[in-house]
Parts: structure tokens; C-alpha cells; sequence
């Protein structure tokens, strides 16, 4: 009978390796990526790590041609670069699943163009599971689609997240491959000089920007959030060329643990040295 986990392409290895380190097993030990101080804050948070947990694809993207003179977004690549961050991803999950985790912090998403291939990229996500020592009052850690919670909050981030009362849900992201248009010879002509805004330039920018963004959200909605915090906004160029370029949005979906849910307010400390 097949498993959730081969189906998702999970090497034998893999499996091995993670069956000898699931709890309760005479030779179980935990690896993680966490520093020393990440390890022991998430320790004080009342989770436990099981250990590294990964996924990877390597995924060719394709081509696509955009009109020089015109802001488009192009949509095959777009769906490129969001569906090989969810290969990746949803291998990590399958993994801390075979592991009985609640979730996988310290998440880091890698994007690798390889050598032997110029349109081949490696999508690489890792991070450490963890299994709680005690169940919140909502019940469970994990998400609204009973998956892990993942995180790309630091350990220490991720401590002060739990103190003030709130669980993680799941790392979100939208992208958008965007063209920004060329501009014509006698505009950049015209300009050579003068402080002037490039409107084109400023429009498509906004707009890949938005576009990502809303996405974001929208993943966010759909693991009934109340908010997403750590949130970056990138520009990552790639190999597209000087006018193509992806607006990626990342950050950590978050749900209050208690309905009646009021963070503490901040004490004052004064050192007592000179």
C-alpha cells in the first residue's frame, strides 16, 4: 500500500532515516538547525525537536516571451515558481508528519540554479520539527487542514510569538514573475538630465508588488488567520533578464490560542550597572 509520503516522492532514505529518529525508538536522537540560544528558547516554549526535516525539487522552468513595450505579468512562470515551492514544502510537511511533529520552525526557503542546466533550479525547504509537550487550549498545534505548522519566525521569535499567547499556522507566500516594460528611445532621450518619475516603471513595479502581496493573503484567508507577521517583500531577478524580474511575499499565518486573548503589556526594566 502506498503512503501519503511516497506518493509525494519521499526517497526510501529518507524514510529510513526518519523512522529511526520518530520518539519511542531505542536509537531516536534529533538534529536541528537551530543555534544553541533558538534551541533552548523553543525548549522553553514547550517544544520538543525531533529533527531536520527537508524537502527538494528540482524543477525545470519554462520560457515565455513578454511584449518589450508592455507591463505584463507572465503567467507560466509565475505558476513555475509557485508549484516547485510547493513540491518543496509539502515534502517537509510529509516528512515531519512520518515524524508525529506539530509543526517545523525555523523554515528557510532556498532557490539554487545548477550548473548542468541553465533553466533548472533546486527548491530546497528545511527546517526542525517539533512536537509540543502539552496541547494549547484550542486543542491541537497543527493548522486548519490538520498539517504541521510551519514557521520561518527565529527561535527567539517564535518564543516571544507563544508567550504573548499566539499560535503559528503556516508560512504563506505569493509571487509574481513580472516584465516591466522597455522604454522607447525618445522617452529615455527625453529624460537624459532631468529628474523626472519613469510612470511605466513606477506602475508595474506597484503592480507586481500588489500582486504578490494579495496572494499572500489570500493564503492566509484560506488557514482562517488573524494576521501574518514576519513579513518580507522580495525582489529576486533569477536568470530572466534585466527587465523580468519576481516579486516574492513570505511571512508566518497567525491565530490568537484563546478567544478572550489579551497580550500583557510590556514591563519596564532598568539596568542596576553603571
Amino acid at each position: 500500500m502506498t503512503t501519503d509520503a511516497e506518493q509525494l516522492g519521499l526517497p526510501e532514505d529518507a524514510m529510513r532515516r526518519l523512522a529511526e529518529m520518530k520518539p519511542g525508538q531505542a536509537t531516536s536522537l534529533f538534529t536541528s538547525d537551530l543555534s544553541v540560544n533558538e534551541f533552548l528558547l523553543v525548549r522553553e516554549a514547550g517544544f520538543r525537536p525531533l529533527g531536520l526535516v527537508l524537502g527538494s525539487s528540482i524543477y525545470h522552468v519554462g520560457f515565455q516571451f513578454g511584449r518589450w513595450s508592455k507591463n505584463q505579468e507572465l503567467d507560466t512562470l509565475t505558476q513555475a515558481m509557485y508549484h516547485a515551492r510547493e513540491l518543496a514544502m509539502t515534502r517537509m510537511e510529509a516528512e515531519a508528519d512520518l515524524l508525529g511533529a506539530d509543526g517545523v520552525v525555523g523554515v528557510r526557503l532556498d532557490i539554487e540554479f545548477k550548473e548542468f542546466g541553465n533553466d533548472l533550479a533546486e527548491f530546497l525547504a528545511i527546517g526542525t520539527a517539533v512536537k509540543a509537550d502539552d496541547p494549547p487550549p484550542t486543542g491541537t498545534w497543527r493548522n486548519s487542514n490538520n498539517k504541521p505548522f510551519t514557521s520561518d519566525l527565529s527561535g527567539q521569535d517564535f518564543w516571544t510569538l507563544v508567550q504573548a499567547g499566539y499560535a503559528p499556522l503556516g508560512m504563506v507566500m505569493g509571487s509574481c514573475v513580472y516584465h516591466v516594460a522597455h522604454q522607447r528611445f525618445w522617452q529615455a532621450m527625453g529624460n537624459i538630465g532631468q529628474n523626472a518619475e519613469i510612470p511605466q516603471f513606477t506602475e508595474a513595479l506597484y503592480d507586481a508588488r500588489e500582486l504578490a502581496m494579495s496572494r499572500m493573503q489570500a493564503e492566509a484567508e484560506a488557514l482562517s488567520a488573524e494576521g501574518i507577521v514576519g513579513v518580507q517583500l522580495l525582489s529576486l531577478p533569477h536568470r530572466w533578464g534585466g527587465h523580468t524580474t519576481e516579486f516574492f511575499a513570505i511571512g508566518t499565518a497567525v491565530r490568537p490560542l484563546r478567544d478572550d486573548h489579551v497580550i500583557d503589556k510590556p514591563q519596564l526594566v532598568l539596568p542596576l550597572s553603571d
